[in-house]
């Protein structure tokens, strides 16, 4: 083909940038060894296939964020199978809504139900001396009650602890626990501590009954027949958690967010100190990837075993994934400490400025991430030297093992003339099915239920007008603040959502908007 010369003003030059390399790390921070690291997508904007590694950056640990139905979820799950393909990875999944148990039973993972027929013993070792032991429970009940305000209620429980295993015959500066036979001593649990303390008060000897009383009722509600889950014999073995494949431990059948996340810091510090006990490998990979999605009690406190992990994960070649659709749930602590940040679509704006305030990316990223589709992402790299590239970068698309199935809510029926004429507004919002479901579970939805709304998308070829989506959640017993929540999740603006529920009202009436106006207009 012959060359053409053409005139092409300074300002369309400039705004070219010819001499400008685009806003990503060269192929070789990128594209790193299939052998050795995780295919996540392709770069938006040159196209250079991205593997994941933590070769070249400050840690194995990985932040998630975005908004409902911006593919955590499915990333996650992306991320876990390659690994296991990889690295020949085990991975443990604290399941708060109980939302991976279908996926981790299709790929012949194993899930552990704590709250229906399994339990968890706080008071087991895991390895662990029983002063080291102590300390954990104790900052513990500090995260998940008021326990810190209380310094004598505080000294009552660690000594009633310290106590029940005195009485078992451990010894308490030790790991080696066995008894003059050489067997295995048998842990105490929580009711032999509530038993010690309610001995006490029943001597009627204490000079401040008033304080013991409200010991021992702090921890009464923890070994309530029927809420006993973490005060009988372990059914869990700590060692199959962490090193039989995949493990979904799920705590949906706990009665609330205390219990789920004791039994999540339970896992974590047992995890924790298998890990320490492990030592440094040589091998290439991860040996166990733990996953804590929406945990935001536990994550946002800077305390947490979750953050102690993040700080010193990586000489034991242990890796954590902690996704959030908030942001700010998510200490800055961990923020400042994971090597790498995927972030999905982000709407909201303190929460961008959260963000942009903790990565100092550009105010360029900053708007590519607010306009987002499902399964693209920015990714924050800290690489633990300094590089002169940026450290942030845009992925097209999240490319998965399986196609994401995307089910969409058509907003035509309820934008206003403004909206329609506008160019940059969305006739419809996307989200994966997956991450529908765990919403619908955190709603309290039933499975049937769930499968009923997906039905519903599936016989619509997966477009699902928003009106006909919100009566049936209301059907199902949905609050309207709950429902609200989602959709500004979603990103749909205030004014839009208050015509999907004028519409919905109208329709759930039988009244047209015909009459509606003719009945405005006659009054």
């Amino acid at each position: 083909m012959p060359l053409e010369l053409s005139k092409v003003s300074n300002r369309e030059l400039a705004r070219r940038n010819i001499l400008v390399h685009p806003p990503e790390p060269p192929m070789e921070a990128l594209f790193k060894d299939p052998d050795n690291s995780l295919f996540v997508g392709r770069t938006k904007i040159l196209n250079i296939p991205f593997y994941w590694s933590f070769a070249d950056i400050a840690n194995p640990h990985i932040a998630v964020v975005g908004i409902s139905g911006s593919g955590k979820s499915y990333f996650i799950k992306t991320l876990l199978t390659r690994a296991s393909f990889v690295w020949n990875s085990n991975a443990l999944i604290i399941d708060w809504a109980g939302e991976y148990k279908d996926w981790v039973r299709q790929a012949g993972g194993r899930v552990i139900a704590l709250g229906k027929g399994s339990y968890l013993n706080i008071l087991d070792l895991g390895g662990m001396k029983p002063y080291d032991r102590i300390k954990q429970i104790m900052r513990t009940l500090a995260i998940l009650t008021d326990i810190e305000q209380y310094p004598e209620q505080k000294r009552l429980t660690e000594q009633a602890i310290e106590q029940c295993y005195v009485n078992n015959k451990y010894r308490m500066d030790t790991t080696e626990q066995r008894d003059e036979l050489g067997r295995a001593l048998t842990p105490p649990t929580l009711k032999d501590v509530v038993k010690l303390l309610e001995e006490k008060s029943s001597l009627g000897t204490y000079e401040f009954p008033a304080e013991l009383e409200n010991a021992i009722y702090r921890l009464r509600e923890f070994v309530k027949p029927g809420e006993d889950f973490f005060a009988q014999r372990s059914t869990v073995s700590l060692d199959e958690l962490t090193s039989s494949g995949l493990v979904a431990l799920d705590l949906s059948g706990l009665p609330d967010e205390r219990f789920r996340a004791l039994g999540a810091l339970a896992v974590l510090q047992f995890v924790k100190e298998k890990m320490r006990a492990m030592g440094w490998a040589k091998e290439k990979g991860l040996r166990l990837i733990i996953v804590l999605d929406e945990a935001w009690k536990i994550a946002k406190e800077d305390n947490s075993d979750a953050v102690m992990i993040v700080r010193e994960g990586r000489k034991y070649n242990f890796g954590i994934i902690i996704a959030s659709q908030n942001p700010t749930d998510i200490s800055e602590a961990i923020f400042s400490n994971v090597g790498t940040t995927f972030i999905m679509k982000v709407k909201f704006e303190k929460y961008l400025d959260y963000l942009q305030g903790s990565l100092n990316f550009s105010n360029f990223m900053r708007e590519e991430i607010s306009r987002f589709g499902v399964g693209q992402c920015a990714v924050n790299m800290a690489f633990s030297t300094a590089a002169p590239y940026p450290s942030t970068f845009l992925v097209d698309k999240i490319e998965g093992e399986e196609p994401a199935r995307e089910l969409f809510l058509e907003l035509e029926g309820v934008l206003t003339q403004e909206q329609k004429e506008a160019i940059d507004v969305a006739r419809s919002v996307p989200f994966h099915k997956e991450d529908l479901k765990k919403r619908l579970l955190e709603f309290g939805l039933s499975e049937d239920r769930i499968e009923e709304v997906v039905r519903l998308f599936e016989q619509h070829n997966r477009h699902l007008d928003v009106v006909s989506f919100i009566i049936m959640l209301e059907r199902f017993g949905i609050a309207r603040p709950n429902i609200t929540t989602f959709l500004k999740e979603l990103g749909i603006e205030d004014t839009t959502i208050i015509n999907i529920f004028t519409k919905a009202d109208k329709r759930k009436a039988g009244v047209s908007d015909a009459e509606i106006t003719q009945v405005s207009l006659e009054g």
